[in-house]
């Protein structure tokens, strides 16, 4: 979709912005000939309530995580495609050669007014598992002079709920000789912070989507065979996930899959778990919710 749209609004003067989960496009080769990619709009799904009002132009959605528009107005520059729709926007679908035709949209925008600018800046991303293997020397090096003692795997979602500011503190937080792993929306609560880099390696590695958790676990199980473990347990690797919806908790039935213990979940452990599962998760695998800031970083960093 966004391909399709950029080569529709080449050379139109519309320019074509990112949101949510759509930041990851940035980091795509693919994508940096198309001068018209102008950046990412704003944060994590949630705030599109506020954002998407500063916004002004027209917004194509390609998937999930729809917020219902408080005004008419915005609703009314609302276009979706493919598996997600709303009532009362227009719903684009592809031709019998897959193509869409986005000239509606691409005219919309040519009538109304650019954006109101929320910020500027840079971020550094697209940390998936093929570009982080090929950094594995200097990874390993950092490990065993001790530049790197321990790495946090935060990836998951985020949310509007004022417990999940933990995540930000637990970051500003962590010591400096620590790397973040992450993917999915949670990034949004730390990846804007001046964490800084080890060796050049960046603080907070950034694998992408939801989806791109598949990194994270290909990178940890690269790590164990690098390191000649027998474990991932054994990694110097703490798994502390933020989840939300379904996609998250397939992310951790997989890792349960690989065998990972000791993971904690947040801000609470998922309501509809039954007794009887939770049981089986805290004592087989010792899943645990979070606690204060200080009381994990300390758990975590004396394991």
């Amino acid at each position: 979709d966004l391909h399709q749209l950029l080569e529709q609004t080449k050379g139109t003067g519309v320019d074509v912005y990112t949101h949510g989960e759509m930041l990851p496009a940035h980091y795509y080769p693919f994508f940096r000939k198309y001068d018209n990619l102008a950046g990412n709009y704003g944060n994590a799904w949630w705030k599109q309530i506020e954002e998407f009002e500063q916004f002004h132009g027209p917004i194509l959605f390609t998937t999930n995580c729809i917020v219902p528009p408080r005004s008419d107005e915005v609703k009314s520059r609302i276009y979706t495609t493919g598996s997600v729709g709303y009532p009362g926007c227009e719903h684009i679908e592809a031709d019998a050669r897959g193509k869409k035709d986005f000239s509606k949209i691409i005219e919309l925008a040519k009538s109304l007014p650019p954006p109101a600018q929320l910020e500027s800046g840079s971020i550094i991303g697209g940390f998936a598992h093929n570009q982080v293997i090929e950094l594995a020397d200097r990874i390993v090096e950092a490990v065993k002079s001790g530049a790197i003692k321990k790495f946090f795997v935060m990836a998951g979602c985020d949310g509007r709920m004022k417990s999940r500011e933990y995540y930000t503190e637990f970051a500003k937080k962590l010591p400096e000789d620590t790397v973040i792993l992450t993917a999915g929306c949670a990034k949004y609560r730390y990846n804007k912070l001046d964490l800084g880099e080890i060796n050049g390696i960046p603080r907070v590695l950034d694998a992408g989507q939801c989806n791109d958790s598949y990194s994270l676990a290909i990178i940890a199980v690269k790590l164990k065979e690098i390191f000649g473990l027998d474990d991932l347990n054994k990694l110097p690797i703490t798994f502390n996930i933020a989840w939300y919806e379904q996609k998250a908790v397939i992310v951790l039935l997989s890792l349960l899959y690989l065998g990972v213990k000791n993971i904690h979940l947040g801000p609470t452990l998922p309501g509809f778990l039954s007794q009887n599962v939770a049981k089986v998760l805290v004592e087989q695998f010792g899943i645990a919710t979070i606690d204060t800031v200080y009381n994990d970083i300390n758990l975590f960093l004396n394991k």
